[in-house]
């Protein structure tokens, strides 16, 4: 049985940037009872949701969408629902063709994706670009185990992220 993978992407820059996190794991563990979790209990502003290809077309895995930040306008909502989920339905189609996710397994997993997407995003062909990388990034580095303590005791020498800058 495959084990919890746990990844995260971050593509882009400015407004449009996408920060997303994955869990990927058997439906019958630990991530089938956090999306079924995460699925039930809604609360203000977010509303974790199922990823559909196209209408009636769910993607397999089931992959549940957690936005991070709050809805805040119209236009926040339609990126959301709209660019930043088919951003991560198509990451799971390419996760799938590369074999980066067994495709006969699929059946056997669930993925949540926690999805960053800024309130003053603006472009939605760059949200769903950035976002369809951000996907297939953190599927493969769960799948691979990066980043290493290697690669994080590097990183911690010198603290950075978009916001703080040590």
């Amino acid at each position: 049985m495959l084990e919890i993978q746990i990844g995260e992407g971050f593509v882009g820059s400015g407004p449009n940037a996408a920060h997303t996190n994955t869990v990927l794991g058997a439906r019958s563990g630990p991530a089938g009872v956090a999306w079924a979790t995460a699925l039930a209990t809604p609360r203000a502003g977010h509303v974790p949701f199922m990823v559909v290809a196209q209408p009636g077309i769910a993607v397999t895995p089931p992959t549940l969408f957690v936005n991070k930040a709050a809805v805040e306008s119209d236009q926040h909502g339609l990126f959301t629902w709209g660019a930043a989920q088919a951003g991560v339905a198509a990451g799971v189609g390419d996760a799938l063709r590369a074999g980066v996710i067994d495709v006969s397994k699929t059946d056997d997993l669930v993925i949540v994706a926690a999805v960053w997407l800024n309130p003053s995003a603006n472009d939605e062909e760059e949200v769903f670009r950035n976002q369809r990388q951000a996907m297939i990034d953190a599927l493969t580095n769960g799948k691979s185990g990066k980043p290493t303590a290697a690669d994080v005791m590097k990183a911690t020498e010198n603290v950075a992220n978009p916001f703080f800058r040590q």
